[in-house]
């Protein structure tokens, strides 16, 4: 092993270099993702008591470290009960990120079915549902999705399936309706399910004046990749959540332009395929008549 310099009785290498960048790396996603929950506070208590652990270890004050050492060999136990909610966000963010989902790895695998998968559909009846549900001060919550049906939030609520229209969207939203409280699921153009549960944000940077929906509406967007759009039944002001993040009182301009920008990649992909549709009859057209000419 070669060793780059000597710390006293410490002698570093490349090895010591990196495994040290990879555990920081490792502690400031941790931090980014409890940061802002009561549970950060914990961590940095944790972090404090174990580096003063390895302090204790490296001086060889053996009583002092054989305490410590008997409680920090339950610390792994302990970690998963606090950390309970926190672990389940990390794993949930890696199986957001990672592509060998079911739905992903047969789009990658059949491409030539993503022209029937890739449906791109018309948000004019989101927009003016919404348009009108703000006029009111009806409270909404609307989860669009690319990639994925979210069976697991869609079965917590009513199963629908129906085609994305304004005036179903004003009578699932309607005060009086038995489905109005919850989220509506929009997934290639329809309504999947209604009635919706989804999982609360527990950030405390939100501001005091947001609701149980905006944290809900900012929930959903940190553990999947969604757009959620909010109105508010307080105000009447539209907001959309989007990786974590909560863009408040936009105009349904506005609205239809974040909107169409997260479809973007349903109608990219669906330009991609018909552009190879094309180009691989155009190519057999040509070699029809070549051989024809033949």
């Amino acid at each position: 092993m070669i060793f780059l310099f000597s710390i006293g009785f410490l002698e570093v290498s490349w090895v010591d270099i990196i495994d040290i960048l990879l555990v920081s790396i490792l502690l400031y996603q941790v931090y980014k993702l409890m940061k802002g929950s009561v549970a950060v506070k914990i961590f940095l208590g944790v972090l404090s008591l174990y580096l003063f652990y390895l302090i204790i270890r490296a001086a060889q004050m053996e009583l002092l470290g054989l305490i410590l050492g008997q409680f920090m060999g339950v610390g792994v136990l302990a970690a998963i009960i606090l950390f309970q909610p926190e672990i389940r966000k990390f794993l949930l963010l890696i199986g957001k990120t990672t592509d060998f989902n079911k739905d992903s790895f047969l789009k990658n695998l059949l491409v030539w079915k993503k022209k029937d998968e890739k449906e791109v559909f018309n948000i004019t009846p989101v927009i003016e549902a919404v348009k009108t549900l703000g006029g009111t001060n009806t409270g909404a919550l609307i989860v669009f999705s690319r990639d994925s049906e979210l069976k697991f939030y869609a079965e917590s609520g009513d199963l629908i399936d129906a085609y994305l229209s304004k005036r179903l969207l004003m009578a699932i939203f309607n005060k009086s309706s038995p489905l109005h409280d919850g989220a509506v699921i929009v997934y290639r153009g329809k309504i999947k399910a209604a009635r919706c549960v989804l999982p609360v944000s527990e950030t405390e940077d939100l501001s005091a004046q947001f609701g149980l929906r905006h944290r809900a509406a900012l929930g959903m967007s940190e553990l999947t990749d969604t757009m959620v759009l909010v109105v508010s039944e307080e105000t009447g002001q539209f907001s959309i959540a989007r990786n974590g993040k909560l863009s408040h009182n936009l105009s349904p301009l506005e609205l239809r332009k974040m909107i169409n920008d997260y479809l973007a990649d349903i109608r990219r992909n669906l330009r991609e395929v018909e552009e190879g549709t094309e180009e691989a009859s155009t190519s057999a057209t040509i070699g029809s008549e070549v051989k024809a000419g033949a």
